[in-house]
């Protein structure tokens, strides 16, 4: 159940995956919940205490600050953030359509800072806060079909790293959660069939991470003392070799 004295969590991408894990495994621990997607239904059922559902766009600055806004008059200021919802379109350069470009940086590099300008000022007036940011090995490294995709996920990397030097000196900690081949959905994003099926190969190869492993990681991060910050938590299969 809820505990009163749990601060709010908000959630992006909470509709299913990654997102859906971090949001149980948060309101197990009792903390209320903002939970975003652009599919409401997903939301609700999940099922969980104190739990507000939004559909709401990351892209969609001012709706996702109206929702902020509304979680944080019924449970109290946003202790943290996890900006987890992205898009993962495969597809080499030359034949890729641009669009395909630009909803990646849209929802995973411009959707993440929109994240991080609505609930950073509080955290800053408060003097503690905590932003986890789901990025990717594909923030460290580069795969084949994968050119935008890890050009967003470097971004992530580069973006969380500088400001968490930027907002040290006031009490908020920044992580970034770079988890290799996840069982989720994401790979259903991606519209060139080949490619799909080259990678879900692969991925059946390598026993790949659960969503549940990916949000224990996100709640050991967040779990952590405030003076304490994860800086960064790279996970990936056992068989996973690149």
């Amino acid at each position: 159940m809820p505990s009163p004295d749990k601060p709010l969590i908000v959630i992006t991408g909470a509709g299913s995956g990654i997102g859906a894990a971090t949001a149980r495994a948060f309101a197990g621990l009792g903390h209320p919940l903002l939970l975003l997607a652009r599919r409401v239904d997903r939301l609700e059922a999940l099922g969980l205490p104190s739990a507000l559902a939004r559909a709401v766009d990351v892209t969609d600055a001012k709706a996702l600050a109206a929702a902020v806004e509304e979680a944080e008059a019924i449970f109290g200021p946003a202790d943290a953030i996890v900006n987890n919802a992205g898009v993962m379109l495969l597809g080499e350069v030359a034949e890729q359509p641009a669009e395909e470009w630009d909803r990646m940086l849209d929802v995973n590099v411009r959707g993440l800072l929109n994240g991080v300008r609505t609930v950073l000022p509080g955290m800053i007036g408060r003097g503690r806060g905590t932003i986890v940011n789901v990025g990717s090995v594909a923030g460290r490294k580069g795969y084949p079909n994968h050119t935008v995709y890890v050009g967003t996920k470097f971004a992530v990397h580069a973006m969380s790293e500088n400001l968490r030097a930027e907002v040290a000196g006031h009490g908020v900690r920044v992580t970034t959660i770079a988890p290799g081949v996840v069982e989720t959905e994401l790979l259903s994003h991606t519209t060139d069939e080949a490619i799909k099926a080259d990678y879900q190969a692969y991925k059946e190869s390598t026993d790949a991470l659960t969503p549940e492993d990916v949000a224990a990681a996100i709640q050991y991060a967040y779990e952590a003392p405030q003076r304490v910050c994860i800086r960064e938590i790279v996970l990936a299969a056992t068989a996973q070799d690149s």
